[in-house]
């Protein structure tokens, strides 16, 4: 039988044009600084990245994604790029795909009555939804509250409209190098959708234990910039 290779996806957050990790998604906890989204995209390419992740930070907090920055990204490595911040409405969602994305993540949207339908049948397997945890509830607005469904129930949703893939991050973790939030995994995993596992990793036993629980890819951020692997590291560990 064949077998989906489990991917790493290295993390590029962008805030005011410069790549940061934030602690907790707070906007004004910024741990580790990037520098250019343009040069770590290209960095990471050249280190064997199949896949980038781009966060615009600016649009997660105000609503309005920059499809500029999604250009800039994708004309600079050609490589299939994943993105969340403040996608909101279906014209973002396709504007961004139209820019060179891959997949767009929603997150707050996927709440909004009848939002969810709409997208998965219009944009399919281009369409990621973020389940973002905090204090046991789906983070929405940046992860500024969280609303009243728990990943479960959200998960569950997205399976009964078609949804092909779920990013599932727990707040708390992100930023953190505290170990991803595996609890949080095995309450969505048997849902029966791919799961993206993102917050906490932080060493290369991590990307092993998340990849054995069945998840088909992970995200690597501070860990990247803090230097506790490189992305070539990654790769070749998870190919073995």
């Amino acid at each position: 039988m064949l077998t989906r290779s489990f991917e790493v996806i290295p993390a590029i957050d962008v805030l005011e044009g410069r790549v940061v990790r934030l602690a907790q998604g707070r906007r004004e906890a910024v741990t580790l600084e990037g520098g250019d989204p343009v040069a770590l995209a290209r960095r990471y390419l050249l280190e064997g990245a199949t896949r980038l992740h781009l966060v615009d930070l600016d649009g997660a907090f105000a609503g309005r994604p920059s499809l500029e920055l999604v250009e800039r990204l994708a004309s600079a490595t050609e490589l299939p790029i994943q993105v969340g911040g403040g996608y909101r409405t279906l014209e973002s969602i396709a504007g961004a795909i139209e820019r060179g994305a891959d997949r767009v993540m929603i997150g707050t949207a996927a709440l909004e009555p009848g939002f969810l339908e709409a997208a998965s049948e219009r944009f399919g397997a281009g369409l990621v939804v973020a389940i973002d945890m905090r204090d046991g509830r789906v983070a929405v607005d940046g992860w500024t509250r969280a609303a009243g469904a728990t990943p479960v129930e959200l998960a569950t949703r997205c399976a009964e409209v078609g949804v092909e893939r779920l990013l599932v991050t727990s707040t708390a973790r992100d930023g953190s190098l505290a170990g991803p939030d595996v609890a949080l995994l095995e309450q969505v995993l048997p849902v029966g959708i791919p799961v993206i596992a993102a917050g906490g990793v932080a060493s290369i036993d991590d990307l092993m234990l998340v990849r054995d629980r069945g998840c088909e890819a992970a995200i690597a951020g501070s860990a990247l910039l803090a230097g506790r692997f490189t992305l070539s590291e990654a790769l070749a560990a998870v190919a073995r």
